[in-house]
């Protein structure tokens, strides 16, 4: 299995499917700024303005050379797990995903429930259905992170939560379709796989390296009759929660790193756990 790295705008599930998953479950994959002075000044300049302008221009050949790696190199230190580095342009709030508050106030233990606001757009282009929300909780001082549509994750990002120092949260949402044209309006995380099989498909996606010898933990829970398939897996620290609803596969990522996972491993699992598709 190769490795895998968000970089697209899609997420390339189809060859981890078709090599992992049994047939058996039915599952089918598939206007640049002028340089120096002006041209009205320019026609107007000496010889020695001319060779001014033409320091100008190297000057500013240089600076957007400069520009260039320093933005190439933002690119580069992207996490693989989904986030932009610190070093990342901050995105315009015109080009983010229509963002609308979703946390409730604090409770009793200081913890607090997002749920997806139904007048969310999200990121995903024309011709999604309206999406079934999702919930979970998280200690009062986690805060919803700015998703771009042009995200380095794709555009099945759906959302991303963190707290510098405890961890971060990412929610992929996409479209069942994509894996399988058996699976109908009203899908199951059964019929898109087992556990063994969903991780093995998935997993590479989340962490963007092949899972194997990684899982230490798989688990199956039931909500209000919805199946949740729950993984834990090192290196790197991921907890992974996978569930189907509607005519969209959800994974819920909570990732950290060892000293994050060491100092939080109860919060960070107690937020893995407490995802659902409502």
């Amino acid at each position: 299995m190769g490795t895998f790295v968000y970089s697209s705008s899609c997420l390339s599930w189809k060859n981890n499917l078709s090599r992992q998953v049994n047939p058996s479950h039915h599952v089918v994959p598939r206007g640049v700024p002028e340089k120096g002075c002006s041209r009205i000044k320019a026609a107007a300049c000496s010889k020695e303005d001319v060779t001014v302008n033409r320091d100008c221009e190297k000057s500013a050949g240089s600076l957007n050379r400069r520009s260039a790696i320093v933005s190439g190199a933002s690119l580069i230190s992207s996490v693989l797990l989904g986030f932009p580095g610190e070093g990342s342009a901050v995105v315009k709030q015109g080009l983010l995903a229509g963002r609308v508050p979703g946390l409730s106030e604090p409770d009793e233990e200081g913890w607090r429930t997002y749920r997806r606001p139904d007048e969310k757009s999200g990121g995903h282009g024309v011709g999604w259905s309206p999406m079934i929300p999702y919930t979970f909780s998280v200690p009062d001082n986690w805060e919803e992170v700015p998703v771009s549509i042009a995200d380095l994750g794709g555009t099945e990002i759906d959302l991303r939560f963190a707290n510098p120092k405890e961890g971060k949260i990412f929610v992929i949402v996409a479209p069942v379709k994509r894996f399988s044209d058996d699976i109908g309006e009203e899908a199951t995380i059964e019929q898109i796989g087992p556990p063994d099989k969903v991780i093995s498909a998935f997993g590479p996606e989340v962490i963007g390296e092949n899972v194997e010898g990684k899982v230490l933990r798989s688990e199956v829970a039931k909500h209000l009759g919805r199946t949740y398939y729950q993984f834990e897996l090192e290196p790197p620290h991921v907890m992974i929660t996978a569930t189907a609803a509607g005519n969209r596969l959800y994974l819920f990522n909570v990732t950290g790193n060892g000293l994050q996972w060491k100092r939080y491993y109860k919060d960070l699992r107690k937020i893995a756990e407490s995802f659902r598709v409502v």
